[in-house]
């Protein structure tokens, strides 16, 4: 598993040709308030059950408020033998912050 700040992050989303799935894995009311352009919205309970939906090999970019959450799941998709893993280091808040002026925050 690798962390990347907001700031890593659209860096390296803008120099990549590989199409990560951006995860996000906050509540469906959270989603709402503020999501970053292109995620998938699987909430951290319902992971296990959708698990099987999910490419393995696929590089997988995990979000989440803050970063706690998608560490948490980030290690788990790792354990269950997802290859490549990227945890966003201060979550949807630090793309706020750091990237997106224009974002809500909570």
């Amino acid at each position: 598993m690798r962390e990347l700040n907001a700031r890593q992050l659209r860096d390296y989303l803008a120099d990549t040709d590989a199409d990560p799935l951006l995860l996000d894995v906050r509540e469906p009311w959270e989603y709402q308030i503020c999501r970053i352009d292109g995620s998938q919205l699987i909430p951290m309970g319902q992971l296990p059950a959708a698990m099987n939906a999910l490419d393995k090999q696929r590089e997988t970019v995990v979000i989440c408020h803050h970063g706690v959450r998608s560490r948490q799941v980030a290690m788990y998709l790792d354990y269950q033998g997802f290859s490549n893993i990227i945890n966003l280091a201060g979550g949807v808040d630090g793309w706020a912050r750091d990237v997106d002026h224009q974002m809500p925050t909570y």
